[in-house]
């Protein structure tokens, strides 16, 4: 007979749920996790690392044809099989989507498939079958957000989900949205061969990061060959003859642009429509996201909810801390999110990586600061990688030296990043990173660097 009672549900098995629910069932609890599609969620399946395999194959082949020379290595013939690509991506995510139910099965943790509701009194509904349970973790996660004026049609005017598995190279694509999604997938298409624009209504790409290093990305992905258009809004898109004329505004000006493949890459939203919860009584704000208290509680007795279903930055890392902070309190320990520390990265290469407060955050908040700054050409290794585009900046409170924020442009910011995470996770100070031995030649020496120039003591500038 099939168990329909558990300790807790978890609505939705992205990062934040399948992580939850194994930490949960670690802490002792009998754990359900239910999923409407394939383990993993948008994160594994079409998201994060589908995006990022692309993102790999993409620069090897591009590099291939490109920048080898300079090391040496001579190729000729160098050619893109589109197919094989995608199917290393697919692959890749078939391998993890099994290591999940892998995990799920060593910890006793019970996958139930199909679309969950609330349906009160610690009940939910998964396809008609009612579960009962102590405590119930929404962390359905998000979904893109189609703009009325730009509607999705799947072939021509697409989202990133599409444009992770097109069958081939359009010859010019338009991406609307400079953000991370935008950003990447626009990299990863124009280094496979198409002519890529990026429309951004902000006055800057990367608008979350700091504005001196996401000015510098635009750069660099300038001298790549991608066009920006800044402060321009998408008016509208027809599709004709398997072309898609964009209709755009700039200043008082208004073109139109035609490309093969219009990439919308806008922004995400939360998947709270289909949950019931308006009919139970979940309080959400105006944008469909729940609200929480610091234990991760909403107004709902039992009723618990993480990740990019309530506020905060919508990233698989965030997701996954708080569903080992939620469990961990409902297990009656110390489970903790520093939203202060959440590290931040678009993946393009270089890559943009950000930790803390931004310049302009700083100044916003009217806080005595000082900066340090490293770049890359001054560094050993990023020389042998061919890889001398970018700096390190940090900032530090100018009376106390503590570490403010920490941004990074550079090949494998990803990874250098970490070591500023763990620096502001213990609140050290720029000297501290400074004095912190670091190998010699690696690209981890530039952040030794950059905190040494906080007091202008950097040694190889």
């Amino acid at each position: 007979m099939t168990n329909t009672t558990f300790d807790l549900i978890v609505i939705g098995a992205g990062p934040g749920g399948y992580v939850a629910a194994i930490r949960a069932a670690q802490l002792g609890m009998r754990v359900a996790c239910v999923e409407k599609r394939a383990l993993g969620g948008t994160c594994l399946n079409v998201g994060c690392i589908p995006s990022k395999a692309l993102l790999e194959s993409s620069e090897l082949f591009h590099r291939a044809k490109t920048a080898l020379g300079v090391h040496g290595v001579k190729v000729q013939g160098v050619e893109l099989d589109l197919a094989g690509m995608m199917k290393r991506k697919s692959d890749i995510v078939r391998k993890m989507t099994g290591g999940i139910r892998g995990l799920f099965r060593k910890h006793n943790v019970t996958h139930i498939a199909g679309m969950a509701r609330l349906a009160g009194d610690g009940k939910v509904d998964v396809e008609g079958e009612m579960y009962t349970a102590t405590r119930i973790l929404i962390a359905t996660g998000s979904s893109e957000i189609e703009l009325p004026n730009l509607p999705f049609d799947g072939v021509h005017v697409i989202g990133s989900t599409e444009a992770l598995s097109l069958d081939e190279v359009p010859k010019k694509m338009i991406v609307i949205g400079a953000g991370a999604i935008g950003l990447e997938l626009g990299s990863v298409w124009h280094r496979l061969g198409a002519e890529v624009h990026v429309v951004e209504f902000l006055d800057g790409i990367a608008p979350t990061m700091d504005r001196e290093l996401s000015h510098a990305l635009q750069k660099v992905l300038a001298k790549q060959g991608l066009t920006f258009a800044l402060k321009t809004r998408a008016e509208a898109a027809e599709v004709c003859d398997g072309k898609v004329a964009v209709t755009r505004a700039q200043g008082g000006e208004t073109t139109v642009e035609t490309c093969d493949r219009l990439l919308v890459a806008v922004g995400r939203k939360p998947n709270t429509e289909g949950l019931r919860g308006e009919e139970v009584g979940l309080a959400m704000d105006d944008r469909g996201r729940v609200l929480v208290n610091e234990a991760f509680e909403t107004n709902l007795p039992g009723v618990y909810a993480i990740g990019d279903v309530i506020p905060g930055p919508m990233l698989a890392h965030k997701a996954e801390e708080e569903g080992i902070a939620a469990v961990e309190r409902m297990a009656g320990k110390a489970g903790h999110v520093n939203y202060d520390t959440i590290p931040n990265v678009i993946y393009t290469h270089p890559e943009l990586a950000s930790v803390g407060l931004t310049e302009e955050q700083v100044k916003a908040r009217e806080m005595p600061y000082k900066v340090g700054k490293f770049p890359l050409i001054a560094n050993a290794r990023a020389h042998a990688l061919n890889a001398t585009d970018g700096l390190v900046k940090i900032i530090a409170h100018e009376k106390t030296d503590r570490v403010l924020g920490i941004h990074i442009l550079a090949a494998h910011a990803s990874d250098m990043l970490a070591e500023g995470v763990l620096a502001m996770e213990f609140s050290a100070s720029a000297e501290d990173i400074a004095r912190t031995m670091h190998a010699h030649p690696t690209l981890s020496e530039t952040l030794k660097e950059a905190a040494l120039n906080v007091s202008q003591e950097a040694i190889h500038i």
